[in-house]
């Protein structure tokens, strides 16, 4: 079954424009877009309260609940009357059933190229699911290569935690896939470290061949550091407490000569140790 089909078709001019009670309309349970920009909504709506709506939603008749109305596309629109509290909004009710309502919802989405990799993937697997299509079906489909399609699925391997972070751009497809290879703990363990240390690609990928090697070599070089300075500290007390006998026997010479100036007969006899220093000190009357 063809996934471009247009739910504007000749006939769409002549079907009714209904104004459907806000309350009664629920999302589409096929649509792929799991997040929506608050920003794009506020701005959306902001069209909307200064140019009304320019093009009613489709919706189709709730299979699940009577009386509810299922949107099939214009759930941003939807959002975006909602949040100006509208208490209506225009319509078109169609008949259709769950694989165009999916396949629909998908390419209205895939129009505004800004599905994120795990939305997309996710929608893709539901389109196979509805519409009994294979990768390589699917993939001509929407008009993209079967590997395509397949790395954007393959994502969904990945764990909760590392599809946060392709969802929220803080990692690439590519660091994705580059975890695959890993089991669960070790997915979750590696992109903490991506994220905290922002490693590139091909940093990602040489840690992943040997993610113990890379930790137990990164717990070494975190240590070295440590003892390195306390070394380092060691060396320098025992310098100063060197520098603190040669400011003291400076002193006390300088108070000898002083007191041979006086008019004091002196003899002094001095004994250095390791960690000690002995000066013996005798003082005469030169008379």
């Amino acid at each position: 079954m063809p996934l471009f089909f247009g739910h504007k078709n000749k006939n769409e001019e002549n079907k009714q424009v209904q104004e459907i009670e806000i309350d009664q309309i629920v999302p589409n349970r096929y649509q792929p877009r799991r997040t929506f920009s608050e920003e794009s909504i506020a701005e959306l709506a902001q069209t909307l309260k200064e140019q009304g709506l320019l093009q009613p939603i489709i919706l189709r008749k709730d299979k699940q609940e009577d009386g509810k109305y299922e949107i099939i596309a214009g759930e941003r629109r939807f959002r975006a009357a909602r949040s100006l509290d509208w208490a209506k909004i225009p319509a078109i009710v169609e008949d259709m059933d769950d694989a165009k309502v999916a396949s629909l919802a998908l390419i209205e989405n895939l129009q505004r190229e800004d599905l994120n990799p795990i939305d997309e993937a996710q929608a893709y697997l539901q389109l196979m699911k509805v519409n009994d299509l294979t990768q390589t079906e699917l993939a001509k489909q929407v008009g993209k290569t079967q590997s395509y399609v397949a790395n954007k699925i393959r994502l969904l391997r990945l764990t909760p935690k590392v599809q946060s972070f392709l969802v929220s751009k803080k990692i690439t497809q590519r660091h994705g896939r580059a975890l695959l290879n890993l089991n669960e703990e070790d997915q979750d363990r590696a992109v903490s470290e991506i994220i905290k240390r922002g490693l590139t690609v091909k940093e990602t990928e040489a840690m992943v061949e040997d993610l113990d090697g890379y930790f137990a070599a990164l717990a070494e070089a975190e240590t070295q550091p440590d003892e390195k300075k306390k070394a380092k500290k060691t060396k320098k007390q025992i310098i100063k407490t060197g520098n603190d006998f040669k400011v003291q026997v400076n002193t006390i010479k300088q108070a000898i000569k002083m007191a041979k100036e006086s008019g004091l007969k002196v003899k002094y006899k001095e004994d250095q140790q390791k960690d000690s220093y002995k000066i013996t000190i005798e003082l005469f009357n030169k008379n």
